[in-house]
């Protein structure tokens, strides 16, 4: 077996286990890599990184249900697709599905490490590690190997270098500069195809600048449009909701309404009643009263 391949088995049992048996379990394995004479296997296993109690729960789901991280994959690829041809229906379409993706899996998540009620911290933290992989396929290989050690938070899609990065090209990677002119060594007429190479070369340096710069723009701008619509379609997606809720609340405050009268109304109707029950009653009582006090027939 490669050192590789060893490494890869410290990696599995200690991202595996619970965060409380990291520091030990890391220092038994590195003891014994350096009792086998394997000082840089050691070294390796010494700087792996204790994870964080989320980046534990997401190493655990990723490990249990390795199909997790081929949907984030999937949704994330359409998402780009939809905001590379500003399709607003697509996009509006998908970022409910996001949603729901990634609702579903920190439910998931919390259930395959055994908490009901995590903490509002610990599922923002997991909630956004989930986002991040979907919006970024580098990180979403991260997560396939099940060996985080914190939460990432990444906001948007497209290019990046990293969780919340967009790569901008270098304005000065493709310039070239002149080397300097040595006194004495040419005289004017020597040095003036060099100063127009230069200068050819500065411009050419220039207009290159120049159409990066606009490419970044414009790829700023559509993101930006794209960013702009998916908020557009949450927000409508949010009127929406408010409404239903809005009408609903109507109709139970109209049909309380509508209890309340018919209450009100058999309410009356008793009153009624008992009024002239009472009032039977009473005459019932008068004519009993009149026939007790007649003297018995002779």
């Amino acid at each position: 077996m490669s050192d590789g391949d060893l490494l890869q088995e410290a990696i599995a049992e200690l991202y595996s286990c619970d965060p409380g048996e990291f520091v030990e379990r890391r220092s038994g394995l590195a003891t014994r890599a350096r009792a086998a004479g394997d000082a840089d296997r050691a070294k390796k296993i010494a700087g792996l990184r204790k994870p964080t109690r989320s980046a534990w729960i997401l190493n655990q789901l990723a490990r249990s249900a390795p199909e997790v991280t081929a949907q984030l994959a999937a949704l994330g690829d359409e998402l780009r697709a939809a905001q590379r041809s500003l399709d607003g229906p697509a996009i509006r379409e998908l970022s409910v599905r996001r949603r729901q993706l990634i609702d579903a899996l920190t439910r998931q998540a919390f259930a395959l490490s055994g908490q009901q009620s995590p903490p509002p911290v610990l599922k923002d933290e997991v909630t956004a590690t989930l986002s991040a992989a979907l919006a970024d396929p580098q990180f979403n290989e991260q997560l396939r190997a099940g060996a985080l050690d914190r939460a990432a938070r990444r906001d948007g899609f497209g290019p990046a270098a990293g969780p919340g990065l967009i790569p901008l090209p270098s304005l000065s990677g493709n310039a070239t500069t002149p080397a300097p002119a040595v006194p004495g060594t040419a005289g004017p007429a020597a040095r003036a195809p060099r100063a127009a190479a230069r200068g050819a070369a500065r411009g050419t340096a220039e207009q290159e600048h120049r159409r990066q710069a606009i490419a970044t723009a414009e790829r700023e701008r559509r993101l930006a449009i794209a960013a702009a619509r998916q908020a557009v379609a949450e927000a409508d997606q949010a009127a929406d909701v408010a409404a239903g809720a809005e009408r609903a609340d109507d109709t139970a405050v109209r049909l309380i309404e509508e209890q309340l009268t018919e209450a009100r109304r058999r309410l009356a109707d008793a009153r009624l009643r008992s009024r002239q029950a009472g009032t039977r009653q009473r005459q019932a009582r008068q004519a009993l009263g009149q026939l007790q006090q007649r003297p018995p027939p002779a």
